[in-house]
């Protein structure tokens, strides 16, 4: 059996082939990038809610943590920034409004969830260029399939004889094409998915939080204004 050479394939097919071949190894390389960056990212999110969240079920003061996370204000993200946004709007209301309970925790929830969608905004970058990659991948290859089929029945149709030369060229690089449109998609729809679902949770584990932060907001603010 022969051995079959990619790179001596890959300069014997035809430039549109060529084109097509490297514009699909271009969108797998960005995307592993994208997938790359993402695990990193979204572990880092993990790791970083897990210890705030440690931090806060410590019994340690809301105060104290407020002002433990203003010291770093610039550089907070997750759950802390989500926190930090909640309890600084819920100074600044209580301090002014003790007497209207519900607008004040109106508030603090409002500036806890344009907060959380900052956070969610910044998780998302880029994940849309995956599921564009798995979808326009195996057309791009199909592309250059119908090329490589069509030079395979040109040449069949110039020849009195058909053999297996005159052929060969044609299917090599209809196989050539969606081979690696295949093998781009598959990776990117498997971690689109993979990345979605993490995604997913992490918004679900700040929602969850911001509702345990505004009950406990909830009694501080409403056990504030009974005592008056």
């Amino acid at each position: 059996m022969p051995d079959i050479k990619i790179l001596d394939l890959f300069l014997k097919v035809s430039p549109l082939v060529k084109l097509t071949v490297l514009i699909l190894i271009s969108l797998s390389v960005v995307s592993w990038a994208i997938i790359i960056q993402r695990i990193y990212i979204f572990n880092k999110a993990t790791d970083v809610a897990d210890v705030f969240k440690s931090k806060f079920w410590s019994g340690v003061e809301l105060s104290c943590l407020y002002q433990e996370s203003q010291a770093h204000r610039n550089i907070l993200t997750g759950l802390e920034q989500i926190f930090y946004a909640g309890f600084k709007e819920f100074t600044r209301l209580h301090s002014a409004n003790k007497d209207v309970p519900k607008s004040v925790i109106e508030g603090a929830s409002r500036a806890m969830r344009i907060a959380m969608n900052l956070e969610l905004e910044g998780l998302e970058r880029h994940i849309t260029f995956l599921g564009t990659v798995a979808s326009i991948s195996p057309y791009i290859g199909l592309l250059g399939t119908v090329w490589g089929v069509m030079h395979a029945f040109i040449a069949l149709g110039v020849a009195k004889y058909a053999t297996l030369q005159m052929v060969a060229p044609g299917i090599a690089e209809a196989l050539i094409t969606t081979a690696i449109g295949l093998v781009v998609a598959i990776p990117a729809v498997i971690s689109y998915n993979t990345i979605n679902q993490r995604l997913n949770k992490i918004e679900q584990n700040y929602s969850t939080f911001m509702e345990e932060f505004t009950a406990i907001l909830h009694r501080e603010a409403f056990s504030s204004a009974s005592s008056k």
